[in-house]
């Protein structure tokens, strides 16, 4: 492991264009589908991280053809038109976890003994609501551990079809795998959702992707029941453009707004499939102006002292909420983010960790089930941990172009998801402070 990086202050306000990697959200669901269609897809913008890797490679384990092509960003996929040519496969998911989800439900609808697992950190992490799901669609299903998380055997001679009910509470990855899969099941899947759906942008994306594969998806709703009904039959090979990230894109955001900067994210819009975009209205709620072009979004941030403490509920875009926990350091006033208790589940109990760090930084933070209070207070030098988490370090790194002494354990951990975040983030910099690479 090498040692913590120093971040130093920018010198001034971070000006210019960025365009990040492809979306892991997209990258992860277009794989799977495209395995599941009819006939060859090639997917562009690809984001070529570890859990992407994760992704393709269990894929080619389970006897799919998935090959770059041109460069690591375009992909072509060679689908079987529902079919799992793999009979038996040992899949490791690293802590990817849209892999392990999605490949839990794609997994269903082979024929076959299929074994998947992950790190320490996985097997922490749960899963039992969907591998209870699959069981009650006529699967045998377990959490061979008996704790409800990884790892998970799968026996199966097919997806039957039926019915199942899940709370609205359960995971989107665990509904959006289950959708996912669904047409390749042998009869019609129904998915009954009491109450309301938690991070419901995200399974719009999921139902976005699936019909722009041909998938044919019916959603109706009765009282505090949503019903998602699928018709089985393959998707259809399709090419398919990825565009940014926009989790990724939200640190560029707040790096203009805690410097008063102005940068530009190329590649995403108003109408961008991924709800984290809607980080960019949390900003201007603190004071940055944000600005809308056909396939760009820039942030300004305001002149120094110009940033306001907000309470918001950012349930629907969680991705971005340590990066808001960043910015929050700079405003006038305490910021209270609620609706993430779904983020204790992550790569690392991340409520827990970035009050812990935040209070490291001299930050007073309160601390409570599905979130936090953080009034801002002038910044203690400090070594920040990262817990293996991609988003800690990325966000945590912002704090230091505000002020000095932050430095970030296990930059490389970055990896997972934007393994050229340092690179992007000492561009903007250049000839103005910051990483020291």
């Amino acid at each position: 492991m090498r040692d913590p990086l120093p971040i130093l202050p920018a010198a001034g306000p971070l000006t210019g264009s960025v365009r990040p990697p492809g979306s892991k959200s997209l990258t992860n669901r277009a794989l799977p589908i495209a395995a599941l269609a009819d006939g060859t897809s090639t997917l562009t913008g690809v984001l070529d991280s570890d859990d992407t890797r994760y992704m393709a490679e269990a894929l080619r384990d389970l006897g799919f053809v998935v090959e770059h092509v041109v460069d690591e960003h375009t992909m072509r996929i060679e689908g079987r038109a529902g079919r799992v040519r793999a009979d038996s496969a040992e899949l490791f998911l690293g802590n990817s976890g849209t892999s392990i989800r999605f490949l839990t439900a794609l997994v269903a609808a082979g024929n076959g003994r299929y074994h998947l697992d992950g790190n320490a950190r996985m097997r922490q992490r749960p899963i039992g609501d969907l591998v209870d799901a699959i069981r009650r669609l006529g699967i045998e299903a377990a959490c061979t551990a008996g704790n409800d998380c990884p790892p998970v055997e799968i026996t199966t001679a097919g997806l039957p079809g039926g019915t199942v009910t899940v709370g609205g509470t359960i995971s989107s990855q665990y509904l959006s795998g289950l959708l996912m899969a669904a047409p390749a099941a042998q009869g019609e899947v129904t998915i009954e959702v009491t109450g309301p759906l938690v991070s419901r942008p995200y399974v719009d994306m999921t139902l976005a992707i699936m019909r722009d594969f041909g998938g044919l998806v019916e959603e109706t709703a009765d009282g505090d029941t949503t019903r998602f009904r699928v018709t089985p039959r393959p998707y259809a090979a399709t090419d398919y453009a990825i565009e940014p990230d926009a989790s990724a894109a939200s640190y560029f955001f707040a790096a203009a707004a805690i410097t008063g900067g102005e940068i530009t994210v190329e590649g995403l819009s108003i109408d961008s499939l991924q709800g984290d975009v809607a980080f960019v209205d949390a900003l201007e709620a603190m004071g940055a102006d944000v600005e809308y072009a056909r396939d760009s979004i820039a942030v300004t941030g305001p002149p120094a002292g110009g940033l306001h403490g907000i309470d918001i509920d950012m349930g629907d875009f969680s991705d971005t909420a340590q990066t808001l926990a960043a910015v929050a350091v700079f405003a006038d006033g305490p910021t209270t983010i609620r609706g993430v208790a779904h983020n204790r589940v992550k790569e690392t109990d991340r409520v827990a960790a970035v009050v812990t760090e935040l209070r490291k930084l001299g930050q007073e933070v309160e601390e409570f089930d599905d979130g936090m209070t953080i009034t801002p207070r002038p910044v203690t030098p400090a070594v920040v941990d990262t817990y293996d988490d991609h988003r800690m370090a990325m966000s945590f790194a912002l704090i230091g172009l505000g002020a000095d002494g932050v430095e970030i354990r296990d930059p490389g951990c970055t990896a997972k998801t934007y393994p050229a975040y340092w690179d992007d983030l000492a561009a903007l910099c250049a000839g103005q402070g910051g990483p020291v690479l």
